[in-house]
């Protein structure tokens, strides 16, 4: 499937990430409470994008002459700069090549819509047929 920004991260991710919820929107984190995780392998490529995401991240404390916990230090303050466009766009690891394989004479020979039709036929007679069956081995016993 195409990955592609939504509206949020869940919180799910955010607490494996180590990041509290209320703290997430004040350093640029979207959070969407109504999402869920629905595999294993995208919750897993979310919470490595907010380690990412953290560990680049320059906090500017709010008074020069207060610094509190979570601030950047001034050496990471001074070598900051100011990032233009996507930051960290969503980009998919393994890229899977599509497999070029000859038509072949059976290939072409085969008819799709008529062998839906056959097992879908088989499906809906099954009951049917078994009652028949049932039936005739019945008769033989006798």
């Amino acid at each position: 499937m195409k990955s592609r920004a939504g509206r949020g991260f869940t919180l799910e991710e955010l607490k494996a990430a180590g990041i509290p919820k209320k703290l997430a929107p004040t350093i640029g984190i979207s959070v969407d409470h109504r999402r869920k995780n629905r595999s294993l392998e995208g919750l897993q490529a979310n919470i490595q994008r907010l380690k990412t995401y953290k560990a680049k991240l320059v906090i500017f404390p709010r008074r020069a002459r207060k610094v509190k916990a979570g601030d950047s230090t001034p050496e990471e303050l001074a070598t900051a700069t100011q990032v233009q466009g996507d930051y960290m766009p969503i980009t998919r690891a393994d890229k899977r090549s599509v497999e070029i394989v000859k038509v072949t004479d059976e290939m072409k020979a085969f008819k799709a819509y008529g062998k839906l039709r056959v097992e879908r036929m088989n499906q809906r007679q099954i009951g049917a047929r078994q009652k028949r069956a049932a039936e005739a081995e019945k008769d033989e016993k006798k």
